[in-house]
């Protein structure tokens, strides 16, 4: 199981890369691992300012379907445009071409709330 050291994580498996004042979100390996095969990717909320815990989107998979939770309050400014005609990406490289969402940090302190690798893997059990 993958866990970048450079991430930072939440207890729902979501992983978010911090650039400057905006941040990459996506699901860790293990939640994609768990989930299965993933058909589909659904995001509405481009545009959308949303509170740290709010549901972002959904994520579904042949024997399920899992809600996306931010990992801070911010702004969603754009959407990964790949995951429409391949959301498998999220299976095959989910720190990569499978990332969900880029937003505009609203609250940078938030980032010191999140699980480091090292917590996260004591979450999943690595």
């Amino acid at each position: 199981m993958n866990i970048p050291a450079e991430l930072r994580f939440t207890k729902d498996h979501e992983w978010i890369r911090v650039e400057g004042d905006h941040a990459v979100v996506g699901i860790t390996d293990f939640a994609q691992g768990e989930l299965g095969d993933i058909v589909f990717v659904d995001i509405g909320t481009e545009g959308q300012t949303l509170d740290r815990e709010t549901v972002f989107g959904t994520v579904e998979a042949v024997k399920t379907v899992s809600d996306l939770f931010m990992p801070l309050s911010g702004t969603v400014v754009e959407l990964n445009p790949d995951l429409a005609n391949d959301p498998a990406g999220v299976n095959s490289d989910p720190y990569g071409k499978g990332w969900m969402v880029r937003i505009k940090i609203a609250d940078a302190a938030q980032v010191n709330d999140l699980l480091t690798a090292d917590q996260y893997k004591a979450v999943v059990g690595a």
